[in-house]
């Protein structure tokens, strides 16, 4: 090793932020978790809502009269409470047009409420201080499952740069349970006997691990591996399907530790668990000369980085080097 190599500010930077976040893979060894993290049962999950509607009440910042489809909109609006208005002669700008989005949970029930975000797709400058009239939030089968109305909440404020006061994205609101449930989607799982659980990731091991870790734990085949993802769940006849659900989605599955090097190249961030092992091999970069002469783990590497102020282009050049050359008994993934 040649002259100690000289950092800038942002070297040291990443060269600390690496030593750090591989001292924590190295420390933390929490690989237990349990399978409700890790799957989830086909056919129960979230459905995305989505509206049209007009915010009023706006204090001159709503849509300018050239937004025709605001004006319309609320030249329609009009027309249902017996007010008859051409839309050309609407010059209002405390109307704002804004689409509406919220999720609707499994097994919600009517009367339930729902958080919703309300966005500006016209020229409004802002939505602060306005209401959202009823509308209606359908599902992508075009039918309504929720109705949307309220105040909205803008958020909070900062000061700026010219030390005024702005709002957080004057034109995106939030309303807080603003909306309603009108419509169930039901989910039978009583009558069942069968249901799918489908894995996160794709994995032939863990897929099978998993089948034999259920069926060990109800002492009979109920589960079977269909693929690397999906296991078909077979109820037992002396439990009822949620309850099945519910222990199985308890059992606590320990995930084999999974040898890889995690590279973010823009950061210069690098993770790996302390464990991987090095065969012995001899490492030139720049004026680094590292000599490898029994295998060792990225531990011991760490430290001779360490040791020697590597620069992270460095340390990511030398990792990509020893997966080119075999020596890294890891997978490397580079982002």
């Amino acid at each position: 090793m040649q002259d100690t190599i000289k950092l800038d500010w942002f070297e040291k930077r990443m060269a600390v932020l690496f030593f750090i976040v591989f001292y924590f893979i190295a420390t933390v060894n929490l690989f237990a978790q349990k399978i409700s993290d890790i799957s989830s049962i086909i056919g129960v999950r979230d459905n995305k809502l989505i509206g049209y509607g007009l915010v009023v009440g706006l204090k001159g910042t709503g849509d300018s009269s050239s937004s025709a489809f605001t004006n319309q909109t609320l030249a329609n609006l009009l027309k249902n409470v017996n007010v008859k208005l051409d839309a050309k002669d609407i010059k209002s700008k405390n109307v704002a047009a804004v689409v509406i989005t919220a999720t609707l949970p499994a097994f919600a029930r009517q009367g339930d409420k729902l958080d919703i975000t309300i966005s500006s797709i016209g020229d409004a400058k802002s939505l602060e201080g306005g209401t959202l009239l009823l509308t209606p939030l359908k599902a992508v089968d075009g039918k309504i499952y929720a109705l949307a109305q309220g105040h909205l909440s803008i958020g909070g404020f900062n000061v700026g740069q010219n030390r005024g006061i702005q709002a957080h994205f004057t034109t995106v609101g939030k309303l807080y349970a603003g909306a309603t449930v009108e419509r169930e989607i039901i989910y039978d799982l009583y009558h069942k006997k069968r249901a799918t659980l489908s894995l996160k990731k794709s994995d032939f091991n863990n897929a099978v691990a998993i089948q034999n870790l259920i069926n060990k734990t109800f002492k009979q085949k109920v589960a079977i591996a269909m693929d690397p993802r999906s296991l078909q769940l077979n109820k037992p006849k002396n439990m009822s399907m949620p309850e099945f659900l519910a222990k199985v989605q308890n059992i606590t599955y320990y995930i084999p530790q999974q040898n890889i090097v995690v590279v973010d190249e823009r950061t210069g961030t690098i993770v790996a668990g302390s464990d991987i092992a090095i065969d012995p091999i001899v490492i030139t970069q720049g004026d680094m000369i590292i000599k490898i002469t029994k295998r060792s783990t990225m531990t011991n590497l760490a430290g001779i980085f360490q040791k020697y102020h590597a620069k992270p282009k460095d340390i990511i050049a030398i990792l990509e080097t020893l997966k080119s050359s075999g020596a890294l008994k890891a997978k490397l993934k580079i982002n």
